[in-house]
């Protein structure tokens, strides 16, 4: 017996299909059953690759006893945070304001006009750890709903008058000092033993690196904490040793135990990052994390559509990390002998075990003196653990995330001389422009080629924007070039906030208890900063002051964050040191050797063009540097092309 969900195309909710819970999908329609049925609404958001979500599920959803309560008190939402980040968004905040922290799986209790009255994440089928079980929740809400409904409904009320409008228009100058500033602020709560940020859990902070490594061009420092973070992500458990690619985050200080799903976003952003890394300093280690993770995109998450799935889920037949921990027999058995064993102490698995059950994460914290041996040691491994049980693989293609994977191959295929990497980019590009984009707008997602009902949202636009700028830079192909103003249109005329930033939804997107804004990066850049981005590449590459003015102005109201928040401003802040660095433009004519010095530049934020309109009029055989509609004498010298970008 299958419920509604049995019809929807998101993943994570066809895993609830079975539930005996009486799910509905979000919209207008559970909200007026709700009504009809005088009850409250319970939202459950999640997605298919988060551990206690299915924990969540097994324990609760799939139990006959705490399904019939829900169905009879409640009319039950399920939402996929992936598909619908605008309602995530909202109810998020929510969480954080009742409980002072959030995460998923997140369930909120709302009166039937939306309104959230209590908020929570993961809530266990029996008391335990001083909280409650879901089922002593549910008789609590239901109750106070029966017999203190004046109260349920101010306290909704209530808390929507606490959420947060639009932010603020600022009059922040966006200079050198306030980037030194940020800086600094960074630097306090640096972790100078692991790497990272904070202590444990850990995540891969990709935009404060590529803050980092952008700044070490203008002033000559912070390159030293980008490279011990990288080294010490990529030499620990959180990334995978045989395969390549990172997990979401390490559940220690020290990189050694994954939160074992393996998302697109992180891996796109890292892939950028591990890029940018060697093209400042030539680093070895670099470019085999950049050659493995690009494999990993291509091999693991791509889609016979072209474009790249979401997830590897954390769980392997309902058991974290069964795929890829491993003990001492059972490298053994895989190697022989004496195999087995070097590789135990190559990769850190020992008899007592870094992880649950006597099982380790593998690691690499020193290079092997047999290299050689390694390789084959790895080959092997890798061949024996695709044998086992693999993670299931949430395969929607989500657009902001798919346009972060654009940009990365794009720039890593160009730089590393690999030309499957760029047409991997292309082709994903194009299904992004044939599928996603309906009626001169952008949907959110789609799965097996069939696109989805949900629009697209900030960051969509920015980051598949991003995507085409990077690919206009690999190629010169024009066409990138009009897709990324088509986009950017959207976002100029549909998500300004008056103040002069952006919301997280266009002005014709369904009416929410409240319209998302938020301005901090999580996992990926946030919406603005991802705009200010895109906006002031395009901006470059064709001289447009109006593209540019909506970039400065976006970022001087994100830089309201720089002095305080700087953790969760990354991106807003890489984009800030383009913003000062000019970002310098190269316009090469006719001349291949020019044009590799030129994408290898670390200028900030540095793009090129081999046509286009700031190259109409230019004589071949040489390059141009411009910043800011200014440009310096052409040279045909290689070497004075290197210090004007220097």
């Amino acid at each position: 017996m299958v419920n509604r969900l049995a019809s929807s195309t998101s993943p994570y909710l066809l895993q609830h299909k079975e539930n005996p819970v009486d799910w509905w999908e979000w919209g207008p329609e559970a909200f007026e059953e709700a009504a009809r049925r005088d009850v409250p609404v319970l939202l459950s958001i999640g997605y298919a690759a988060c551990h206690w979500c299915h924990v969540m599920a097994h324990e609760s959803f799939e139990d006959e006893a705490t399904a019939a309560f829900m169905n009879t008190h409640f009319v039950n939402v399920k939402v996929d945070r992936e598909e619908r980040p605008d309602v995530d968004a909202v109810y998020m905040e929510a969480v954080q304001a009742m409980t002072g922290h959030g995460g998923w799986p997140m369930t909120s209790f709302l009166t039937t006009s939306g309104e959230p009255f209590f908020c929570g994440t993961y809530w266990p089928n029996e008391p335990r750890h001083g909280m409650p079980s879901f089922h002593e929740v549910l008789q609590s809400v239901a109750q106070t709903w029966e017999t203190r409904r004046a109260d349920v409904d101010a306290a909704g009320r209530d808390v929507v008058q606490r959420l947060s409008t639009s932010m603020p228009a600022s009059d922040a100058t966006v200079d050198a000092a306030l980037l030194d500033k940020a800086y600094e602020q960074l630097s306090r709560s640096y972790d100078g033993v692991h790497g990272g940020f904070g202590s444990a859990p850990k995540f891969p902070p990709s935009m404060v690196l590529e803050f980092l490594i952008r700044r070490a061009s203008r002033t000559g420092e912070g390159l030293d904490k980008v490279a011990h973070t990288c080294e010490a992500m990529a030499r620990g458990g959180m990334y995978d040793q045989l395969a390549g690619g990172f997990a979401r985050y390490a559940v220690d200080g020290a990189w050694v135990v994954p939160h074992f799903e393996k998302m697109l976003y992180d891996n796109a952003l890292l892939l950028r990052v591990y890029t940018h890394w060697h093209r400042a300093t030539g680093s070895t280690f670099a470019e085999r994390v950049v050659r493995e993770t690009a494999e990993f995109l291509l091999r693991d998450l791509r889609t016979p559509e072209g474009g790249f799935a979401s997830a590897l889920d954390a769980d392997t037949d309902g058991v974290e990390g069964l795929t890829y921990a491993w003990t001492p027999r059972q490298l053994v058995e895989v190697l022989g002998e004496d195999d087995g064993s070097w590789a135990a102490e190559q990769l850190e698995v020992t008899a007592d075990g870094t992880f649950e059950h006597g099982t380790s994460t593998l690691q690499r914290l020193l290079e092997p003196a047999d290299a050689d041996r390694y390789e084959s040691v790895r080959a092997r491994l890798h061949a024996a653990r695709d044998e086992r049980p693999q993670p299931g693989r949430d395969d929607k293609v989500v657009a902001a995330w798919n346009g972060l994977a654009v940009a990365a191959l794009a720039e890593a295929g160009v730089l590393f001389d690999e030309p499957t990497w760029v047409d991997a980019a292309l082709r994903c590009s194009q299904l992004l422009q044939d599928l996603h984009w309906v009626d001169g707008r952008l949907r959110r997602v789609s799965r097996d080629g069939v696109v989805g009902k949900h629009a697209g949202v900030l960051e969509d636009y920015a980051d598949v924007a991003e995507g085409l700028l990077a690919l206009y830079w690999a190629t010169g192909d024009l066409e990138h070039l009009r897709g990324a103003h088509a986009l950017l249109e959207v976002v100029l005329t549909r998500f300004p906030d008056g103040n002069g930033g952006f919301w997280d939804t266009a002005d014709d997107a369904e009416v929410l208890v409240r319209r998302p804004q938020d301005p901090t990066d999580n996992a990926t850049p946030s919406g603005a900063a991802a705009a200010a981005g895109a906006l002031l590449t395009y901006a470059a590459l064709t001289g447009s002051d109006a593209h540019r003015t909506a970039a400065e102005h976006c970022l001087t109201q994100l830089a309201a964050l720089f002095g305080r928040h700087a953790r969760f401003a990354g991106w807003a802040l890489a984009v800030s040191e383009a913003l000062l660095a000019g970002p310098a433009v190269v316009v090469v004519i006719e001349r291949p050797d020019l044009l590799a010095v030129a994408r290898r530049g670390t200028s900030p934020g540095a793009v090129v063009a081999v046509n286009g309109p700031l190259a109409e009029g230019r004589a071949p055989g040489a390059a141009y540097v411009c910043r800011r509609m200014v440009c310096e004498l052409p040279t045909t010298d290689p070497d004075r092309l290197r210090a004007q970008l220097s």
